[in-house]
């Protein structure tokens, strides 16, 4: 295996289930060196031939993590999801092990609170966060919907009728509504960063920022 120097964009995925599964796939499909890591042979074998390294081994043994050179890697996703004691294990031998970069998946917000308090860098919670996403684009007239931080948003929708021919700077967006039209796709092509000549029509998709709230009454006016 490479050396320590060479695995810094390397990615260790623990939990070859659904979710790690999934993305471990992804990942090795843009390039990424993945060692995935599941204590079901069934998994392992499952994945074989797809990763760039699979092995059958307890993430909750520190021993094992050590001899399997964990701490080479530049960055980790714990997939243990069900198992709440194991990846809290997991995630504390990775903390220990020294990596600078741990993710982590969480199946509620007191398992998503455990695993912040001992130190993981990046909390998921997927189902929650799909669930979330749905239900913003259910209940409102919004394409996409994706929350990039707390209480601020980025949502696809479709041109208001009333921008039809005007310019951004015409229309005055963000003081009547407090968003940002950061970018506008027209019928065909695809998005451009939108400037204040921006002239918009209402077949149009606009790309919006801002405040959660506010970007979800702008998609209404639509």
């Amino acid at each position: 295996m490479a050396d320590k120097a060479n695995r810094g964009d390397a990615v260790v995925v623990i939990g070859l289930g659904r979710f790690g599964g999934a993305l471990a796939t992804e990942l090795a499909a843009r390039g990424v060196e993945v060692l995935g890591v599941d204590s079901d042979s069934r998994n392992v074998q499952e994945f074989s031939g797809r990763l760039t390294h699979v092995v059958c081994a307890d993430s909750t043994d520190s021993e094992a993590m050590t001899q399997l050179g964990i701490a080479e890697f530049g960055r980790a996703v714990v997939g243990i999801g069900t198992d709440i004691e194991s990846s809290v294990l997991t995630t504390s031998i990775l903390i220990d092990l020294g990596l600078s970069d741990i993710w982590a998946k969480a199946i509620s917000r007191q398992h998503a609170r455990i695993l912040e308090r001992i130190g993981a860098h990046h909390v998921v919670q997927p189902e929650a966060d799909m669930g979330e996403r749905v239900a913003h684009l259910v209940t409102g007239r919004m394409l996409d919907y994706v929350e990039v931080d707390e209480g601020y948003a980025l949502v696809k929708t479709k041109a208001p009728g009333w921008a039809d021919g005007r310019t951004l700077a015409e229309l005055g967006i963000r003081s009547r509504y407090g968003v940002t039209v950061v970018g506008v796709k027209k019928p065909g092509t695809g998005f451009t960063y939108a400037t204040s000549e921006t002239v918009v029509r209402s077949g149009d998709t606009l790309l919006v920022a801002g405040d959660t709230e506010k970007t979800e009454l702008f998609s209404e006016e639509t």
